[in-house]
């Protein structure tokens, strides 16, 4: 899995999978979904947003899955 999948992913589900500095590629991911800026304590309140937002390229990964 990329950075880039586990951050659909965390979008996606809610669940953290990037830590460290990593989170800079969960962060401009959603900033990228919702056309602007987005402040940490802002997260809760759009992740419904968010997950909506991250449904196609979650269904993306999924389909990619590999025996």
């Amino acid at each position: 899995m990329t950075k880039h999948e586990a951050a659909v992913i965390q979008a996606y589900t809610g669940i953290a999978m990037l830590v460290g500095d990593d989170i800079s590629i969960f962060t401009e991911y959603c900033e990228k979904l919702v056309g602007h800026p987005i402040w940490t304590h802002e997260y809760p309140e759009i992740e419904r947003n968010l997950k909506e937002l991250s449904k196609s390229d979650f269904i993306e990964i999924c389909k990619n899955l590999e025996e």
